[in-house]
């Protein structure tokens, strides 16, 4: 006998979706094990593809490195030296706020930077690798 607050029991079962995707994410253009694919060990080794990660690192590492530097400078100065903080500029306006408002500043820097760089110099190399591997242009 079932109770009366319980809702009836579904009267068939039905795939779970989320937000009305009803769709596989799973690619078409990617091979199937047992199916021929692209040779990603050789794309892996092979210089062109070094040459681009290269790049990518000579943009990304010094990027990081200096980003970090300066965020860890911005800590130090706030923990030990709050006077030279604290010193007025203009109005309410301080160097500890300043200097916060650029962190901001240079992460939006930065972003614009990469952006830049790897429109210029990732991407073309990275849709010239694709063509080169499968003959096609970059979807």
């Amino acid at each position: 006998m079932r109770n009366a607050t319980q809702p009836p029991p579904p009267s068939r079962q039905t795939e779970a979706t989320f937000g009305e995707i009803d769709k596989s994410a799973r690619r078409t253009d990617v091979a199937l094990p047992g199916e021929a694919g692209p040779d990603f060990h050789g794309i892996a080794h092979s210089n062109e593809f070094r040459e681009l990660r290269g790049k990518l690192r000579r943009f990304t590492f010094p990027m990081t490195l200096v980003f970090l530097l300066w965020y860890v400078g911005y800590v130090v100065l706030a923990a030990y030296f709050p006077d030279f903080m604290g010193i007025r500029l203009f109005g309410a306006v301080n160097i500890g706020l300043v200097l916060g408002v650029g962190q901001f500043a240079s992460t939006l820097l930065i972003t614009a930077l990469y952006l830049r760089y790897a429109a210029n110099e990732i991407d073309p190399r990275a849709a010239e690798l694709y063509r080169n591997v499968t003959g096609e242009e970059r979807p």
